[in-house]
């Protein structure tokens, strides 16, 4: 194996937006856009991008396999979760961590962290 098995896009001077390799899909935190909205916009937005990112890549949200979440005050991870669960497909809720963390901004609330697996060649 070597770097040309391994693909990166939304590649800039310090980070990608995703990486896949071997069949798994890593993408980098996921921010909202938008730092002007509460915990649900902005867990709306940050999911949406992840949704996005997935189906570039070759993926879905069916097929995460694991989730880290950050939020900058966890009295708001009930609304996140509200969110969270309209979401995600029902019966693929993949293993799951959510705390509490300083953000680079600090208008963001959320963070999100997500390694899938690609869908089956076909």
């Amino acid at each position: 194996m070597n770097d040309k098995d391994i693909r990166r896009v939304g590649v800039s001077a310090r980070y990608s937006e995703l990486a896949v390799f071997n069949g798994v899909v890593y993408l980098g935190g996921m921010v909202p856009e938008r730092g002007d909205t509460d915990i649900r916009g902005q867990t709306e937005d940050v999911l949406q991008q992840v949704e996005h990112w997935l189906i570039e890549s070759g993926s879905d949200k069916s097929r995460i396999l694991q989730a880290l979440i950050y939020l900058t005050d966890i009295a708001e991870i009930g609304t996140m979760n509200e969110v969270w669960d309209a979401w995600v497909v029902p019966g693929t809720a993949p293993p799951r961590a959510t705390v509490q963390a300083a953000l680079a901004n600090p208008a963001y609330r959320i963070e999100i962290v997500v390694t899938a697996a690609l869908r089956p060649a076909t």
